[in-house]
């Protein structure tokens, strides 16, 4: 390896979304920094699993309405 290209590897702090902290290795900030996560495995639906639908402004009671009638057939 070249010496001093690569950048500083050192422990710092990580504390989930419930609170819970652990100390890994990082190339961040420096030695004893925190890194407060605002998603992590136990909170995102990707690993959990459980999905929320936050329906904002009525977007999708408005998508409802406008595609309603989309794949109904009327006699004629």
């Amino acid at each position: 390896m070249k010496p001093d290209i690569h950048p500083e590897y050192h422990d710092v702090n990580i504390i989930m979304t419930d609170g819970t902290t652990f100390t890994t290795r990082s190339c961040m900030g420096k030695e004893g920094d925190t890194l407060r996560l605002d998603i992590d495995p136990k909170s995102h639906p990707a690993w959990t699993g459980v999905q929320r639908v936050m329906d904002t402004g009525g977007q999708i009671a408005k998508f409802n309405k406008k595609f309603a009638g989309i794949g109904t057939r009327t006699k004629g």
